[in-house]
């Protein structure tokens, strides 16, 4: 399960609705999968931009269509990727879920007129793997000291579409407010997610 599929399960409820608008949620998962290329040693930033600094492709596809467009294309800022990498991305990323059997794909319509789709669990509980990523959040916020780097980032990317609260409901917000403003340290995807969503409200607002 890679960081943009955590971040998507987090993302709808039980019912299979979401609960991060777009194009917060789309920013939020281009982030992740930039995440997972900084993770893995394949990307970071450079003079401000995005570079390459190892071409091996990851063995996970998604994560590795997204190295193969960086490499192909100039130098850019971390929130040009974000914006760029967002489009459909979303989902893309519920296609593989549901291809997966983690999800299941449920379309309906609202007051018989406007199209819904939603997808839930198969079998109508929270998938065990949002289950383990809840966990390892939950235990990165209340604990202290250094946090694994993949639950630091995904920390970061659910600070960075402002789902918090919904994460962390039972858990006191100044505790989570000071964690994850940690975990977000030097996270430059997580920051270039943050910027775009602030940069779109401004433009839409």
């Amino acid at each position: 399960m890679n960081l943009a599929e955590e971040l998507a399960l987090l993302a709808y409820d039980d019912s299979g609705a979401a609960r991060v608008g777009q194009p917060a949620l789309g920013y939020g998962l281009a982030g992740a999968l930039l995440a997972e290329l900084a993770l893995a040693g394949r990307v970071d930033v450079v003079d401000r931009r995005v570079a390459v600094l190892d071409p091996t492709p990851p063995q996970e596809p998604a994560v590795r269509a997204v190295l193969a467009r960086i490499a192909a294309d100039k130098p850019r800022k971390p929130k040009w990727w974000v914006a760029k990498l967002s489009k459909g991305l979303t989902t893309q990323v519920l296609d593989g879920l549901v291809g997966a059997g983690v999800l299941r794909r449920e379309k309906g319509r609202v007051l018989w007129v406007f199209p819904r789709t939603r997808y839930p669990s198969p079998g109508g509980r929270e998938p065990e793997a949002e289950t383990e990523a809840r966990g390892r959040l939950v235990a990165a916020v209340t604990g202290d000291g250094p946090v694994e780097p993949r639950t630091a980032a995904l920390g970061a990317l659910v600070r960075a579409v402002r789902y918090d609260r919904q994460v962390f409901p039972d858990l006191p917000r100044s505790r989570v407010r000071t964690r994850l403003k940690e975990f977000s340290e030097g996270d430059w995807a997580a920051t270039a997610v943050r910027k775009a969503i602030e940069e779109h409200q401004a433009a839409t607002g």
